[in-house]
């Protein structure tokens, strides 16, 4: 990691602009009570497994979890994305559900530290189940709805005005499309509209997407989205970043078989097989422990420096894709970006805030010398 820690010192000081959206969620980080000692202390039910458990044991019954609220903080793929990439430094430009017409509290310090912000419609709200192993999401979405493509578009100024935005920046990230119902329409608006306005780069751009869980979605309309992001090559180097359930999501609907093998091989082959499907620049996956991408005709992989009790797991993946973006945008090569990702993401689970670059550059100086 020495060659890596090197890099970093030397891109101190960095200028990127990047523009992103388009959600925005209220998040309510929650434990659910297992046994309460008194007024003030309580165990907490400890894995998603129990918890399962426990509800299971109601069928027929019925039953009483007590929820604590242990904090309320911007949520969405796209804010808490976002706002690691200006802790990071970055020079940011934020399109979405922040709130309208003011700007949900949540969303202020983010908004003031942000080169520009777009809120076209007001967020949506989640209560974030925090176990040790995972958590679980219980969304309310109904506001989301109201982004359409016309609303987009006359929210920044219409189709040059986007351009001139985007020709602007270093990256240009659109997530949550399983959440935003109308976020295909909103491709294909920048498709048809805006990419033929764009410049022609030496060094193309980059466009990273996440699909945030399309578990709920049908298999036409997840087809139909990969093979929107594919229509961004032209213009960027497409990124698209997934998390272990929804590379296997992603490579059902593209025909891709997944062949049983120990997990790592079968991670690997289902990555590189479902890449060269896509036909875009990279494809990155973050299970939980560990990361890997397929970029041209490699594949890069890392474990991550797990731990064991995360203070927060909710964003982690988001910061992961921050540290993994800011990577590519540095011109890190592919496993230096992976493994800024990780440590991105392993200082957020411990400390529950996003670093600073020069945390992230002392983390990783740690995890170097095996003292997290």
């Amino acid at each position: 990691m020495q060659n890596l820690i090197s890099k970093l010192e030397n891109k101190k000081g960095f200028n990127l602009n990047m523009i992103i959206g388009c959600d925005g969620f209220v998040d309510e980080i929650i434990h659910l009570v297992d046994k309460r000692q008194d007024h003030a202390n309580y165990t907490r039910i400890p894995t998603i497994a129990e918890y399962g458990q426990r509800i299971s044991r109601a069928a027929g019954l019925s039953t009483n979890i007590e929820m604590v609220s242990v904090q309320t903080k911007l949520g969405g793929n796209g804010p808490i994305l976002s706002n690691a990439l200006i802790e990071y430094g970055v020079d940011l430009i934020y399109v979405g559900a922040l709130g309208k017409p003011d700007i949900h509290p949540v969303f202020k310090p983010m908004a003031a530290k942000a080169k520009a912000i777009y809120s076209l419609i007001n967020a949506a709200g989640t209560d974030a189940l925090e176990f040790e192993d995972g958590k679980i999401m219980m969304g309310k979405h109904s506001s989301l709805n109201d982004l359409t493509w016309e609303v987009f578009k006359s929210g920044l100024g219409g189709p040059e005005s986007i351009a001139k935005l985007i020709n602007e920046s270093h990256l240009f990230g659109m997530e949550n499309w399983t959440m935003m119902a109308h976020m295909s329409e909103i491709w294909e608006g920048l498709i048809n509209e805006v990419l033929p306005l764009l410049e022609n780069r030496e060094t193309k751009p980059l466009a990273f997407f996440d699909l945030a869980d399309p578990e709920k979605r049908t298999a036409d309309d997840l087809l139909k989205a990969v093979r929107l992001i594919g229509k961004f090559e032209g213009k960027f180097r497409a990124i698209l970043g997934l998390n272990e359930k929804e590379i296997y999501q992603v490579a059902q609907v593209l025909g891709v078989e997944v062949k049983d093998a120990p997990d790592a091989e079968k991670l690997k082959n289902t990555v590189i097989e479902t890449h060269k499907r896509l036909g875009i620049y990279c494809l990155m996956v973050h299970p939980v422990r560990s990361a890997c991408c397929a970029i041209g005709d490699e594949y890069f992989t890392i474990d991550g420096p797990y731990c064991q009790k995360p203070k927060l797991t909710t964003g982690a993946g988001d910061n992961l894709n921050s540290g993994f973006c800011l990577g590519q945008a540095l011109d890190l090569n592919p496993l230096e970006s992976l493994t800024l990702g990780v440590a991105t993401s392993g200082f957020y689970v411990r400390n529950a805030k996003s670093p600073t670059f020069d945390e992230v550059i002392e983390f990783i100086k740690s995890w170097d010398r095996g003292d997290v």
